[in-house]
């Protein structure tokens, strides 16, 4: 928890007439004076870039503008996850309102894989196709660039991944993470970036600004989730990417997304939190690359079918329960090879590899194991003596720097620095596994093995009202980059016995200086033994959204144990 200063709380409580916690929340992180802390609260529409300050966008907006206006048809080649398919939809309805036409390819995520292959620009010569525009891929496909451009196809790359040491050979490459490039957003998310070409484009048909300020508003709600699914930071641009998207759902025209908003739980006129994007919306949309194709999400997004909206949502639904299923079932046989062979202190890196295991669900797994483990951890599946697979990383270590110290391993392999893919020759498994844990072992030490509660600030529960809580509130959407806030509270009392419900969960009563709080700790039954009644106990508590509570009457709020100790506990 970082030290904050009591006299500089009040002096910005002050200035922004809010109160303690939210003042104490904003100068942990390092909003310390009232001007920088606004723009935070209050977001801008106005404040996001212009585009091009990217590089290579005027070049790139220039061709795409040329290609509308000569009714050449463009082909958006795409990713199969949310910001893959986001993209493509972004896309497809900007060319189509600049009165242009596009048609897209998005890879078959078990039949073709990640990335650009020279086989669909063979087809698009066939085609006829002369322009192709890459979203969230092709910073890394530089053989296929090249392949298109010596079948006279023009190619512009718009991507956010890290590049090689050389940059594709396309007309124009739009990623603010090439070492060349002035952006200093670089954060976004590959709809991020294609958003910013939708931006350059708009902007170049003669179109009052009052009609492409509306357009742009209509396109945050689509890059907005993409960019919580994504895990990006939610900071800087991207915050008001997501805090006007999200805002845009209480109005929403796009029917299919109406319809996956419904199978997915939310009633007209609710504006989803970028919690509940993260985990009730995004999956959903995922599921469809991950379990079947995701060419459904698209059309999902770009029908005006009321009756296909409902019936590709309820399949992205069912898609979504097979996902959970085949997850689980995984990660259940990765968890029983650990109880035969226990991960020990001399294993910082993690690799597990299966026969046939679901190579769409083995991202997830990874994410799984990385919680479970605190360790960089990747998981493949072998068919056919190739394998395949997907890892995560914790915040101390650079997967992709890890994977390019043996790149002479892997056949394709690629990524940032919390999430990777690769492919590789089955007989290479267990030399990958032997020198990723050595790579591991000699950049991380035993304290990064330990999980971590960041604390913003200590709190006391007089402190907590209704109108402390929706200021804490104001600093969402929380998401990475913004974590929810988690607030210390010292010396509290547990006042009544726990009560487990759903056999997992906890339920108690806190007392601290004089004020009973009631707290829900989820998945905290295994630590029964540490919430005796009488205890006095330091808490991690956080703040959340509490619809039911506020549907009987009550505050809109709830309290959450995140992790707990003695009280007057010293490291």
């Amino acid at each position: 928890m970082p030290e904050i200063d009591d006299e500089k709380v009040a002096e910005l409580a002050a200035a922004l007439r809010i109160q303690a916690p939210a003042a104490r929340v904003l100068l942990a992180r390092e909003f310390t004076d009232p001007e920088s802390a606004r723009r935070f609260l209050r977001p801008n529409i106005d404040d996001l870039r212009d585009p091009y300050e990217l590089a290579d966008m005027r070049p790139a907006a220039e061709r795409l503008k040329r290609a509308i206006d000569r009714k050449e048809t463009v082909l958006l080649y795409g990713d199969y996850d949310v910001d893959g398919t986001c993209s493509v939809v972004i896309l497809t309805k900007a060319i189509e309102l600049a009165g242009g036409k596009a048609r897209f390819h998005v890879p078959h995520r078990l039949r073709e894989g990640y990335g650009m292959r020279t086989d669909v620009i063979d087809q698009a010569k066939a085609d006829g196709i002369t322009l192709v525009v890459s979203v969230d891929t092709g910073i890394r496909a530089g053989a296929v660039v090249k392949h298109a451009r010596e079948l006279g196809i023009d190619v512009i790359v718009t991507d956010h991944h890290l590049p090689e040491e050389e940059l594709p050979p396309a007309l124009a490459v739009l990623n603010p993470n090439r070492p060349d490039c002035p952006y200093p957003e670089k954060n976004l998310c590959g709809a991020g970036v294609a958003f910013k070409l939708v931006q350059a484009l708009l902007g170049s048909l003669g179109w009052p600004r009052d009609r492409v300020r509306r357009l742009e508003e209509s396109f945050l709600k689509i890059v907005a989730l993409a960019t919580v699914a994504d895990v990006v930071p939610l900071q800087g641009e991207n915050r008001i990417i997501v805090k006007h998207g999200l805002a845009g759902f209480r109005s929403l025209k796009n029917i299919g997304l109406r319809s996956l908003l419904q199978v997915a739980g939310f009633n007209d006129g609710d504006t989803p939190s970028a919690g509940q994007v993260a985990f009730r919306i995004a999956p959903r949309i995922n599921a469809a690359g991950r379990m079947a194709h995701a060419e459904d999400v698209i059309h999902l997004f770009l029908t005006s079918d009321e009756v296909q909206a409902k019936q590709i949502a309820e399949k992205l639904h069912g898609l979504n329960a097979e996902r959970q299923q085949t997850e689980a079932e995984i990660v259940q046989a990765v968890l029983e090879e650990c109880e035969r062979q226990p991960v020990t202190d001399d294993q910082a890196g993690l690799v597990f590899c299966g026969q046939n295991w679901h190579r769409g669900v083995l991202g997830i797994v990874a994410s799984r194991l990385v919680e479970r483990f605190c360790r960089p951890v990747l998981v493949l599946s072998e068919e056919d003596g190739v394998a395949q697979g997907s890892g995560r990383s914790i915040a101390p270590f650079h997967l992709l720097d890890a994977l390019e110290s043996m790149k002479g391993l892997f056949t394709r392999f690629g990524g940032h620095r919390m999430a990777a893919g690769v492919t590789l020759e089955g007989t290479n498994v267990a030399e990958f596994r032997e020198r990723f844990n050595r790579y591991a072992f000699d950049h991380l030490t035993p304290e990064d093995f330990r999980p971590h509660v960041l604390v913003d600030a200590a709190i006391r529960f007089r402190e907590v009202n209704d109108s402390s809580v929706n200021e804490i509130f104001a600093l969402a959407p929380f998401g990475a980059g913004n974590p929810s806030p988690l607030f210390l509270v010292r010396d509290a009392e547990i006042c009544s016995p726990p009560s487990v419900f759903k056999e997992k969960h906890v339920r108690l009563a806190l007392r601290h200086e004089g004020r009973v709080l009631t707290v829900k700790a989820w998945n905290f039954a295994e630590r029964l033994d540490e919430l005796q009644q009488g205890a006095r106990v330091d808490v991690v508590i956080s703040i959340e959204d509490d619809a039911y509570s506020a549907s009987r009457g009550y505050s809109p709020w709830a309290v959450q144990l995140k992790d707990v100790r003695p009280a007057g506990f010293s490291c």
